[in-house]
C-alpha cells in the first residue's frame, strides 16, 4: 500500500486551500430609512473593524438609483469571516439594520485571485473558487432564503438544517414523517419535485428540489395548514427558538438554517433498476468545509461517469464547516461503501482524511476504516417524497 508523504499531503491541501476573501453585499434601502441606515452603519463599521481577520470595508451608493447600496469588505481568509458571520454576536450586531433594508439583497463571497497595485502591477495568482453564497433572495420568500439558480436539469436544490433538543429525536422524526403532503403544482411555472428529510443524531436536514421559483414554492408550502401544524409541533423541541410568524425572527432563522447546494452532479442515463437516496454528514476539521465539498464533488463527477460505480449523481450542500452530501446510488451500493462515502483512490482517501476529524483510529485507506466511518456519518432517512406525493 502506497502512503503519501507529509509534503504530498500538504501540497494536496494547499490546492484546496482558500485565499483572501472579498464579501459583497448589495442592498436596497427602504424609502425614508437612508439616514437611519447610515447611522447604523457608522456604528457597526467600527465594531466590525475589531473582528479578527477583518481588513477593510467600503460603503457605496448607486448614482442611478439612490435606494441601491453596496457594502464590500475584505478579510484575511474565509475562515475568519465565516466564523464571525455565523456567530450569535454577529446576529445581534446586525439586528438594527434589518429595519432599514428591504427583502431584496444579494450576498456574494469571492476569493481574491489577482489585484492591481497603485503602480499598476498585478499581484498574486490563485485558483478560482466558486461563489459560496451568491444568489438573490426571492421577493416575498421567507427571510434569509435565497433564490438559487437551477442546475443543468432545470431543478433548484436547497436545504435547511437545524438541531433539536437531545432526547427528542424520535418524537421529532415521527412528527416530520407523518404529515399530509401539499399539492406539488404551485402555479404554471413552479412545482415541488422532491423533498428528502434526514436526521443524524439531533441534526435535521431537509433537502428540497423545485422546478421554477423557489420562493414561490416555499410560500406555497408555508401556507398549507398541515405544514404549519407540523412546524408548530416541532417548535418546542428545537435547540434554538424560532418565531416564523415574526418577520425579523423568521429572517434570522432561515439565514441560520440555510444550507446551500454548492455542487451538483446530475444523474444521467445509466440508471439500472432501483435507486437509493442516501445522505451523509461529514465531521469537518475547522476551516475545511469548502475544500471537503469540492473534493467530494470532484470524486462524484468521476464516479458518475464510470459505469461500474454505483454513484449515479449527488448534491453537496455546504455552509462554513457543515457539509452534507445527498447521493443517489444503485440499490446494490452497500457492497461498495467507499463509493457511497465519496472516497475515490488512496490518494483522495488520504487528502479527505486530512480534512476530516476521523478520530485517533480513523483511516479511510482501509476497508474497515471506510465501513466504520460510513456507519458514523450516515444519516437516517426520515421521509423522501417525490412529485407524486410531496
Amino acid at each position: 500500500m502506497t502512503t503519501l508523504s507529509e509534503p504530498q499531503v500538504h501540497q494536496q491541501l494547499a490546492e484546496l486551500d482558500d485565499s483572501r476573501l472579498r464579501v459583497v453585499l448589495m442592498l436596497e434601502i427602504q424609502d425614508g430609512a437612508q439616514q437611519r441606515f447610515l447611522d447604523v452603519y457608522e456604528e457597526l463599521r467600527h465594531r466590525v473593524a475589531s473582528v479578527p481577520g477583518h481588513v477593510s470595508d467600503q460603503l457605496c451608493q448607486s448614482i442611478d438609483d439612490p435606494r441601491q447600496w453596496l457594502i464590500t469588505s475584505e478579510w484575511n481568509d474565509p475562515h475568519s469571516f465565516l466564523e464571525w458571520v455565523d456567530s450569535p454576536a454577529h446576529r445581534e450586531m446586525v439586528k438594527p439594520m434589518h429595519g432599514c433594508v428591504s427583502d431584496r439583497f444579494r450576498s456574494l463571497r469571492y476569493n481574491i485571485l489577482r489585484e492591481t497595485s497603485a503602480k499598476g502591477g498585478a499581484t498574486g495568482t490563485r485558483r478560482p473558487e466558486e461563489v459560496v453564497a451568491g444568489s438573490p433572495r426571492a421577493a416575498g420568500a421567507p427571510g434569509g432564503m435565497p433564490q438559487v439558480q437551477p442546475g443543468p436539469d432545470g431543478v433548484i436544490r436547497h436545504a435547511l438544517t437545524f438541531t433539536v433538543k437531545p432526547g427528542s429525536e424520535q418524537k421529532v422524526a415521527k412528527i416530520l414523517s407523518a404529515y399530509t403532503s401539499p399539492q406539488a403544482r404551485v402555479d404554471e411555472t413552479t412545482s415541488l419535485r422532491r423533498t428528502s428529510l434526514f436526521m443524524h443524531g439531533n441534526r435535521v436536514v431537509r433537502a428540497v428540489e423545485v422546478v421554477g421559483d423557489l420562493g414561490a414554492a416555499l410560500r406555497h408550502v408555508a401556507m398549507q395548514p398541515e405544514i404549519r401544524a407540523v412546524e408548530e409541533a416541532i417548535n418546542p423541541y428545537l435547540e434554538e427558538d424560532r418565531e416564523l410568524g415574526n418577520p425579523e425572527a423568521a429572517r434570522a432563522f432561515f439565514a441560520r438554517a440555510a444550507l446551500p447546494a454548492v455542487h451538483h452532479t446530475p444523474v444521467v442515463g445509466r440508471v439500472r433498476g432501483d435507486v437509493e437516496r442516501q445522505a451523509l454528514v461529514y465531521p469537518v476539521r475547522k476551516g475545511n468545509g469548502a475544500a471537503v465539498a469540492k473534493l467530494l464533488a470532484e470524486q462524484d463527477g468521476l464516479a458518475a461517469a464510470d459505469p461500474a460505480n454505483p454513484v449515479l449523481g449527488s448534491t453537496v450542500f455546504q455552509r462554513e464547516d457543515t457539509v452534507v452530501r445527498v447521493v443517489d446510488l444503485q440499490a446494490e451500493a452497500g457492497a461498495q461503501p467507499a463509493a457511497a462515502l465519496g472516497v475515490g483512490g488512496e490518494r483522495e482517501a488520504t487528502v479527505l482524511g486530512s480534512l476530516l476529524d476521523l478520530g485517533p483510529e480513523g483511516d479511510l485507506r482501509t476497508a474497515a476504516g471506510v465501513a466504520r466511518f460510513l456507519a458514523e456519518c450516515d444519516m437516517r432517512l426520515v421521509t423522501d417524497r417525490s412529485s407524486q406525493d410531496v
